[in-house]
């Protein structure tokens, strides 16, 4: 296992499915302050509405559908993302469905601290963590891939 000593400053990525888009606004603009300490990333729609409503920097990546959730994944895998506030519609089918479930699959496998609604969210993010250097263990996959370059 690797370690990765996390900033007191975290790099949060932000990602709501349509139906719950005014739910992850509403929870920003409440931890509007807090989350302005901190870099962040969302996706496509999700960024703008945060973007214009809160007035400070977002990330902007690609809107879901059109590869979003792909990008950060691979900001994951990276080591960019520390968490992810990811509010899913677990009752409407998503045309990019399987992006949405390897998205958290990658957030398992990196062992990133994945919210996936309000409750959750705010349990995250009010931790004493939030706000500190935080030493997050990385699952070093050198023997997997050691295995699969030998078969």
């Amino acid at each position: 296992m690797k370690k990765d000593l996390l900033s007191a400053r975290k790099h949060i990525a932000l990602v709501a499915h349509d139906n719950r888009k005014k739910d992850l606004l509403e929870w920003a603009k409440f931890n509007r302050e807090l989350l302005s300490l901190h870099q962040i990333y969302a996706t496509g729609t999700t960024g703008a509405m945060i973007d214009s409503e809160l007035g400070f920097e977002v990330k902007r990546l690609q809107s879901g559908p059109l590869g979003g959730d792909q990008q950060i994944g691979a900001l994951i895998t990276e080591g960019v993302i520390d968490f992810m506030i990811f509010f899913w519609d677990p009752l409407e089918p998503q045309p990019h469905d399987p992006d949405v479930k390897a998205l958290l699959r990658i957030a398992v496998v990196w062992n990133i601290p994945v919210a996936c609604n309000r409750s959750s969210a705010d349990f995250m993010i009010s931790s004493p963590l939030m706000t500190e250097p935080y030493e997050r263990v990385r699952p070093d996959y050198e023997s997997h891939l050691r295995r699969m370059r030998n078969e």
